[in-house]
């Protein structure tokens, strides 16, 4: 009885040490850091800590296939883990970093996506006209009405159709994004099938270069330019939107209108005039807000399934780093034996192992996430949106997420190397002095 209540109280304090551990910033890891080699350079036990781990370390080339094998196994976790959440961090990033505090987006009320959207002419006038509404010189409300159709168009890495979302735009989307400029090319004419591609876009697809021609919904489109914008825009290719809405069809309706503020302390005046006009029924909020919501679900899901797919993971290495441990602890007995009789308390025993399967976890971790960050930072990739178009982002390696792979590393280890530690104290000193 007594053993299993020892065993449930190392489960438990095991449960809350990883619980601090997941929590703990990394500033609080460097502050423990330093105590730890306070306490190993201070303390009489501490010195003996030092002393047996620097004897297990000596050790390590004779057994470097099994410690190898607690090495290469936590990078994989990691480099997998990093990878999976420098997906989420860069495809969030995009999003988020799309559209700002003083312009907004008026969609249909109830529209999940600009694409779901439909809003007659007299909406998409009406919208302008309410308080707030940045002017320019000749005093024109800056706002830009706004067809937002998907097209579809092979990717270069697999010549398979995905979906793009098509922008029919005017004159004003340029003023109300300042930050797309012309790279290549110019600016498509009005009233002309002509094409400007994203940088993005350009990336991903084929048959969209400088200069060439592709069909849309029958109708033959000349690219003549490049744009880039640095966020969400970068995956679109814009239209003049009279000549999109007659090709698709839709009359003069738009999908949503973007609307430029006095400030971004004039929204709460404009939507209040937009909901208390009864000939409109529509949805505002600014344009940093809508691009953020977009990137919500996705990021989450990724988010998800990378935690699983690495606590999985996780249980292997972890099994590796135990089978490892209690074979090196096997071989030690009769070393591990002797410092015992010569005087050699069990922390320093204990502390030793653990630290000797940390060192290695850390290894393993820094491994993981060099290789992470050198094949997938700022790898471009593309993915199905909330319009159901394809998102052009890149991989995003922060140091968040390179700490956040260290932890994973040092909580392996840190469970790895306690049990085969408990086990180093506990032996036996006349038995293991016996063994051959």
């Amino acid at each position: 009885m007594k053993r299993f209540l020892r065993g449930l109280l190392l489960v438990v304090i095991l449960v809350v040490a990883l619980v601090i551990w997941s929590l703990l910033p990394w500033y609080g890891a460097l502050i423990a850091a330093v105590a730890l080699a306070l306490w190993l350079a201070l303390t009489r036990r501490g010195r003996q800590t030092l002393s047996v781990t620097g004897v297990g370390i000596a050790t390590l080339p004779s057994r470097w296939g099994a410690s190898s094998v607690i090495v290469i196994g936590i990078a994989g976790v990691v480099g997998v883990l990093v990878a999976l959440l420098a997906m989420a961090e860069g495809f969030q990033a995009t999003l988020k970093g799309t559209g700002n505090d003083d312009t907004v987006l008026v969609t249909r009320a109830g529209s999940l996506a600009e694409s779901n959207s439909v809003l007659s002419h007299d909406s998409a006038v009406l919208v302008q006209q309410k308080p707030g509404v940045a002017r320019d010189a000749q005093g024109r409300p800056i706002a830009s009405p706004e067809l937002v159709v998907i097209a579809s168009l092979p990717k270069k890495s697999n010549g398979q159709d995905a979906n793009v979302s098509l922008r029919g735009v005017g004159p004003e989307a340029w003023e109300v994004r300042p930050n797309v400029k012309i790279i290549a090319g110019r600016r498509f004419t009005p009233g002309l099938r002509e094409l400007d591609v994203g940088k993005g876009a350009m990336q991903q697809f084929a048959g969209i270069g400088l200069g060439s021609t592709l069909k849309l919904n029958n109708q033959v489109w000349t690219v003549v330019g490049e744009f880039d914008s640095g966020d969400a825009f970068d995956s679109e290719l814009w239209g003049d939107k009279d000549t999109i809405a007659s090709t698709y069809r839709r009359g003069s309706s738009a999908t949503s209108v973007t609307v430029k503020l006095t400030s971004p302390r004039a929204f709460d005046q404009y939507k209040a005039a937009l909901k208390a006009d009864p000939a409109l029924t529509v949805d505002v909020q600014t344009t940093r807000a809508y691009f953020a919501a977009q990137s919500e679900g996705l990021s989450k899901l990724i988010r998800i399934l990378g935690t699983t797919i690495g606590v999985i993971m996780a249980i292997g290495a972890l099994f590796g780093a135990l089978n490892s441990m209690y074979a090196a602890v096997a071989t030690r007995a009769r070393e591990i034996a002797t410092l015992r009789a010569l005087g050699f308390r069990g922390t320093p025993v204990v502390t030793s192992v653990m630290l000797e399967t940390m060192l290695l976890a850390l290894a393993g971790g820094v491994l993981g996430a060099l290789i992470a960050w050198l094949i997938f930072d700022r790898y471009t990739v593309s993915t199905l949106g909330s319009n159901f178009s394809q998102v052009v982002f890149q991989f995003r390696i922060t140091p968040a997420l390179l700490w956040e792979g260290i932890k994973w590393a040092l909580a392996i280890g840190f469970v790895g190397g306690l049990f085969p530690a408990m086990r180093a104290a506990r032996l036996p000193v006349t038995a293991a002095l016996r063994e051959l």
